[in-house]
């Protein structure tokens, strides 16, 4: 899968987020599901998301674009390993950047920082959210290499 390719192949049902993201873990591509968490500086709802089983979908994140705190680390990292999640995309910060480049992860962010998050489990789960010019809904398909993320209603890979 090459988001390239599928631009090529499905530009009127794909959109591009138009963010500088920053890619870190031993997966450098990934797609999946869309399952969503909206949480500002706070990590807790999105630790308790995803404990739970991935089954191949892609954890989208809106952060508010803050890289004051991170939203994700190495232990956070590493539940995406164990429970079978394609990857992350966070609209906000991410620590420990070493640690899960060791991982196989893909993770997609825009920014590091060593400050952690609030642990109080403000936010909401499962809801739509937008930044980058883009609408992330659970259940649609995200589509994450080195050239870009994508979105889209229907499964293209």
């Amino acid at each position: 899968m090459k988001t390239a390719d599928l631009v090529d192949a499905h530009d009127a049902l794909v959109r591009f987020c138009d963010l500088p993201f920053r890619h870190f873990g031993r997966v450098t591509a990934f797609w999946g599901p869309i399952a969503t968490v909206k949480c500002f500086e706070d990590n807790a709802l999105l630790k308790a998301c995803l404990q739970e089983a991935g089954n191949g979908r892609v954890m989208v994140v809106d952060g508010g674009g803050s890289t004051r705190r991170a939203l994700l680390g190495d232990q956070m990292a590493l539940l995406l390993q164990s429970r079978g999640w394609a990857g992350v995309i966070i609209n906000g910060a991410i620590r420990d950047s070493r640690e899960i480049d060791t991982l196989q992860v893909g993770v997609v962010s825009l920014a590091i920082t060593p400050k952690k998050s609030a642990k109080d489990g403000a936010g909401q789960r499962d809801v739509a959210i937008s930044f980058g010019g883009v609408d992330f809904r659970p259940g649609h398909y995200a589509y994450c290499d080195a050239d870009g993320v994508l979105v889209s209603a229907e499964k293209l890979a």
